[in-house]
Formats: structure tokens, sequence, C-alpha cells
């Protein structure tokens, strides 16, 4: 073999052992760097994973808070939803129109005595709380002198909701009064025969409004009124079918 192939032969032996070799191995500088961007890499991953479930907590939380105090504020209080009861509409049984001394009920005009100069008759609506076959007033609102007391009949006894009390009876002591001028106590004082019809018309519970100069009188209708529990029991009792009142005022004289 001759020196040239020699040579050219031990060339390529090189180059090929040179391809086969293994890479030089990593210093240990090199190796600890590699730790370390490992470990950094690492801690980045945990710090990003504990930040997201922090983030999803405090979201839940903050949406359960909103939520709950949303329910509180929609939730209305027991005061609150309870309903004020409604006023039952309830019949004006009769109206009395002072001005005109005029009580209409059922479409019937009744003429009326009402109450004198000093002894006003109380204005308003009134509830039929009681009826009395007969019931003693001071003579001094009607009647001849020297009797002290008067016997009226077919009363019918009358309360607001203010607790003003009244009545309306029969003025058998001055026929001539109903319509004409006022001479009660503040009293309302039909004819007999008039007193004793209201008296059957009016049941207990019957609303009785009564107006002053002035007033627009409504007539019987509906309307909401504050409505008074009528007595029950004693004298203020209806009286029974059989039994009647005398249609004429008695006088009691002094003794």
């Amino acid at each position: 073999m001759s020196d040239e192939l020699a040579s050219e032969l031990a060339s390529d032996l090189r180059e090929l052992a040179a391809s086969g070799e293994t890479p030089p191995p990593v210093s240990g500088a090199g190796i600890r760097l590699r730790a370390v961007r490992r470990r950094r890499r690492r801690r980045t991953a945990v710090t990003a994973s504990v930040a997201g479930a922090c983030a999803a907590a405090s979201l839940a939380l903050l949406l359960a808070l909103h939520l709950g105090d949303g329910g509180t504020r929609e939730r209305p209080s027991p005061a609150a939803s309870h309903t004020a009861p409604s006023r039952t509409p309830v019949a004006v049984g009769a109206t009395v129109d002072l001005a005109r001394r005029v009580l209409t009920a059922a479409g019937r005009d009744m003429p009326v005595s009402a109450g004198m100069p000093g002894r006003p008759t109380p204005t308003g609506r009134m509830t039929v709380v009681a009826k009395r076959d007969v019931r003693v007033v001071p003579a001094l609102e009607v009647g001849p002198k020297d009797v002290y007391a008067l016997k009226v009949p077919w009363v019918i006894e009358l309360r607001a909701a203010d607790g003003t009390t009244n009545f309306v009876g029969a003025l058998s002591a001055d026929q001539k009064a109903p319509g004409n001028y006022d001479v009660t106590d503040g009293w309302i004082g039909l004819r007999s025969a008039d007193a004793q019809w209201l008296y059957g018309q009016l049941d207990l519970g019957a609303v009785v409004e009564i107006v002053e100069i002035g007033d627009t009188v409504s007539g019987p209708s509906e309307a909401a009124v504050d409505t008074v529990p009528p007595a029950t029991g004693g004298t203020d009792a209806r009286p029974s079918s059989g039994r009647q009142p005398a249609a004429t005022a008695t006088a009691i004289p002094s003794r």
C-alpha cells in the first residue's frame, strides 16, 4: 500500500471515530444551573396554582355573600307582609239632613226635629248599636213645664267610631216640631208613625249619616265606614216581635 492510500485511510478512520464519539458531559456548574431552573419552574407553577385556587374561592365567597344579602333585602319582614284588613263596605241605611230637617231612608223622606240652639246634634256617620222600647229623657229637652222626664218610644241608639253617642226616637210630645223647628237636647226626633217605621227598617249595625248645614247629603249608598259593634243583652237589645211600645211619649210629673 502506498503512503498516499495509507494517509487517506487514516484520515477516514479518524473522521469516522470522531462522528461516533459521545458528546462531552456537562460540567458541575451547568448541572447546578439546570437544577436551579427546574426548581424555579416548579415554584412558579405551584404559585400560579395556589393563586388560581384562592381567586376561585374568593369569587365563590363574594357571590355567596351577594346572593345572601340580596335575598335578605328582598325578603319582606313579618310586619311588612301583614296586610291591613280592608274596610268592609256597609250600606248607609239612613241620612239626616239637619239643614232641611229631613231624614231619608229607603227612598222615604221624614221630617225631623234636632238639637235646639246651644245643644247641637252630633254629625258624621254613626252605627245602630241598640234598639229600645222606651227611653226616659230629661223634660227640659221637650214637653210641658213642671215635668221632669219624658218617655220616648221607638228609640234607635247610635254610636260613632270616636265614641260619640246619640239616638233617634218618636217626638210625640210636640208633633209640630219635626220639619219646622228644633226642640231636642241633640237627639233626633221623628213623628210617631215615622219613628215606628224607621225602628223596623234599621237593624243593628246599620249606618246613619248625619250632615249639617252646607254638607252634601250622600243619601243611602254603599260606603266604607268604621262600624261599631252593636250592644247585646239587657234593655239595649231589640225587643221581640210580641212587644210593641206605646206610640206616644208619657210625661212623668214632678213629685
